[in-house]
């Protein structure tokens, strides 16, 4: 079953799905879906993180939901300030409600502390060498009070800030900054989408404990990112060495 409601933004509420995700994508192919569509559901059987990840969250509590998003002439070797944009919407978004230390730890984590938040799965699609539309993928912990073994380091708003809140309204903030974000894409100010990124990169300029995709540890310093959205990491051994998604690991 699902619901459509049309304001502010095309809303399509759903009671259970396997993925938002994929449900969007599908939805995508019909002629007509218009830009920011929204997918919501209260409930996900296979949510999906990044890389065969998946996402767990009790029924009814957070806020599960997809963002279709459509380009113009947006090239494939800028994908990386999409995910700026995104991190940064959902920072701003969570600044209203005075939560301490929030960061991106890199790539699209949202952090409060040393305590996971949010999620976030983008998944583009392509024509040539651009991006014509995205769709967005945000786990958002909300109202959920206690969390598996499994995942020692999740946390949510209503742990943090010790009350109930409406994931209605915050649904509508989240969309509607990252809204604000995207504009800086579309108005190709990527220098500026990747300082603000840099801003908030959880454990810049820090000595961190990282694993290789080798499953060697070393220790490095975050310096940031590149314009192609690598991790900066500076090491005594081997100087500045940049790294792609899952080539080394946060310990």
């Amino acid at each position: 079953m699902f619901e459509i409601c049309n304001y502010i933004m095309k809303l399509v509420k759903l009671d259970a799905i396997n993925s938002t995700n994929t449900f969007l994508k599908l939805l995508a192919k019909e002629e007509g879906t218009s830009n920011w569509t929204v997918v919501t559901t209260e409930y996900q059987t296979r949510g999906r993180g990044q890389v065969a990840t998946y996402w767990e969250s009790e029924r009814s509590k957070n806020l599960i939901f997809s963002m279709l998003i459509k380009h113009s002439n947006f090239q494939i070797k800028h994908h990386f300030y999409l995910n700026c944009a995104i991190s940064l919407g959902l920072i701003h978004a969570l600044k209203k409600f005075d939560i301490a230390q929030l960061k991106v730890k890199w790539p699209n984590d949202i952090m409060a502390g040393n305590k996971k938040l949010a999620g976030i799965l983008i998944e583009n699609s392509l024509s040539g060498n651009k991006i014509y539309q995205s769709v967005v993928g945000i786990g958002l912990n909300i109202n959920q009070k206690r969390f598996s073994a499994a995942l020692p380091k999740a946390v949510s708003m209503t742990q943090i800030l010790n009350q109930k809140l409406d994931r209605n309204s915050i649904l509508v903030d989240v969309v509607n900054y990252v809204k604000e974000q995207i504009n800086f894409l579309k108005n190709k100010e990527f220098e500026q989408l990747q300082k603000n990124y840099e801003s908030i990169l959880f454990k810049k300029n820090e000595t961190q404990m990282f694993e290789d995709k080798n499953k060697a540890k070393f220790i490095g310093i975050i310096l940031g990112v590149s314009n192609q959205g690598k991790l900066k990491v500076e090491t005594e051994n081997t100087g500045v060495k940049e790294y792609n998604f899952k080539e080394i690991t946060f310990l």
